[in-house]
């Protein structure tokens, strides 16, 4: 009786393991904790109950970046004329970027300005 208790538990760990989307694995990654589980039957199921799956409305851990262009607090902080004199920037750059050959020369024959 204990052995198929032991192997419906075996089974249902496998399972929620491997149903559980990857933001919901701590510390390892899915198919590390897939592996625990199917290699180290009942210990590995416990384990994974116990210290490897997260819920859902556990966030610790997480760390949710914002890029710049996303975070409204950044946006309202820098003035369109701002925004415009960066955009010309980063245009020149790739401008010259692009022109720039191997050796550090344009195609020209000239070697580029390296201010910004």
């Amino acid at each position: 009786m204990g052995g198929f208790l032991a192997a419906i538990f075996w089974v249902y760990s496998i399972v929620d393991c491997a149903v559980q989307p990857a933001t919901r694995h701590r510390g390892v990654p899915k198919a590390a904790w897939i592996a625990i589980v199917v290699i180290i039957p009942v210990i590995g199921g416990i384990l994974w109950f116990t210290i490897g799956r997260r819920r859902a409305n556990d966030s610790s851990g997480e760390i949710r970046l914002i890029a710049p262009d996303d975070d409204p607090q950044f946006l309202r902080s820098i003035s369109k004329s701002e925004q415009d004199a960066r955009i010309r920037r980063l245009e020149e750059e790739l401008a010259r970027l692009e022109d720039e050959t191997d050796d550090g020369t344009t195609h020209d024959g000239t070697t580029p300005d390296p201010r910004p």
